[in-house]
């Protein structure tokens, strides 16, 4: 059986021809190609310096193949290219046996269409809330938002089966009628009782007014990720004569923006920005800070919260989509203009015994999504879909 993978990809073409993913490594395949012969995966290409490809994965694989679409994102794309789009899509989804459209997505929602013309077996990834996404984008996503969050509701309404990242929020957001099943999209390495001993022994050594390094794993040229509120919550401590605190963001991207802020706030020192890393080299970083914050204000369930969580990391984050699900309630701060101040009163609350508590606490939380769990549930719902659909 041949499937198509649509989502909106963007894939970095190399001077050699090679094309990377940031975030898809060869495992993320793999479960699909448990279940079909082949995978067709859209996408639009890019080209990127070597230099600049740290983080990334190469896209290879047997049977993994590459359909290049044109961008259709801005509104001169859209009007130029989308006859096109919609031709390849059209042509794909007549040529293979099932559809997996992660949503939301214009490539994605266009697939889903084709394949019901087609009478063609889809199966729906609901990975975040478009509402959240287009609303803390810009004026032009606020006049977008409700028309895509209605869609996105049809959609997922009458889609024959559908895969959440979240165990309540976008169920409840985003219902639908079809079989359903909840499977994070988060890879964990094998979950080690000494990476939590290692943890509290770090903790127990620090001093209670020592130097604590708070970090973030994100793009830092998208603002929805929030890393703004935390270099102004940072701002607000240091008027209050509060320095004892350092921010370090991994992510590839475009500084100017936070680095403006930073300035803004005279907390330019306090900044570190690490750039892009590899997967590894993530958990290597992950074990040497003090502090996690997923400051988003879009998010289906942040993977890179629960990675850090099950480092041991104490962590904080905001009401934001499924990030509730994962944190403790006093760890939690608003999405409104009060969560400056909120951020700061749960930094300056972190004794070395809280945090503690929370190390053991969100460790333990991280095994709910151990791989072989969440493997097992995604492996058993696609065999069941892909019988159905032999039969």
């Amino acid at each position: 059986m041949k499937a198509l993978f649509a989502h909106g990809l963007k894939f970095f073409e190399d001077n050699n021809g090679k094309l990377y993913l940031r975030g898809y490594d060869k495992n993320y395949w793999e479960r699909y190609l448990k279940h079909f012969d082949e995978l067709y995966v859209i996408g639009r290409r890019l080209h990127i310096k070597e230099e600049s490809l740290g983080g990334f994965n190469e896209f290879k694989g047997n049977n993994l193949h590459f359909i290049e679409v044109p961008e259709i994102h801005s509104l001169l794309d859209y009007k130029r290219n989308i006859k096109d789009s919609n031709q390849i899509i059209k042509n794909l989804t007549e040529f293979v046996d099932f559809t997996i459209a992660r949503i939301p997505g214009t490539y994605s929602s266009n697939a889903i269409k084709y394949s019901k013309r087609y009478k063609k077996p889809y199966i729906v990834e609901m990975v975040g809330c478009p509402w959240d996404a287009f609303w803390n984008h810009s004026l032009k996503g606020k006049l977008i938002a409700p028309y895509i969050t209605i869609n996105t509701k049809r959609i997922v309404k009458n889609a024959p089966y559908v895969i959440y990242v979240t165990n309540d929020f976008l169920q409840r957001r985003y219902p639908t009628k079809g079989k359903k099943t909840n499977c994070s999209n988060v890879t964990l390495p094998n979950i080690d009782e000494a990476v939590l001993k290692e943890r509290l022994r770090k903790i127990c050594d620090t001093k209670e007014n020592q130097k604590k390094i708070i970090g973030t794993t994100a793009a830092v040229d998208v603002r929805y990720k929030g890393q703004q509120y935390v270099i102004k919550a940072l701002g607000e401590l240091k008027r209050q004569g509060i320095t004892n605190f350092e921010y370090q963001l991994v992510g590839g991207g475009d500084q100017a923006f936070l680095k403006s802020i930073a300035i803004q706030y005279n907390v330019l020192d306090q900044i570190k920005f690490k750039g892009p890393m590899l997967h590894k080299e993530v958990f290597e970083w992950l074990d040497k800070i003090d502090l996690y914050i997923q400051p988003s204000r879009q998010e289906g369930l942040p993977r890179a919260l629960i990675e850090a969580m099950s480092r041991g990391l104490p962590a904080l984050g905001a009401k934001t989509a499924g990030i509730p699900e994962l944190l403790e309630k006093n760890y939690l701060f608003s999405n409104t203009n009060r969560n400056i101040r909120e951020i700061c009163t749960i930094l300056t609350t972190f004794s070395n015994e809280k945090m503690k508590v929370q190390a053991k606490r969100n460790f333990i939380k991280s095994k709910e999504y151990d791989n072989h769990i969440i493997n097992k549930r995604r492996e058993q719902f696609f065999k069941k879909i892909v019988l159905n659909t032999i039969i």
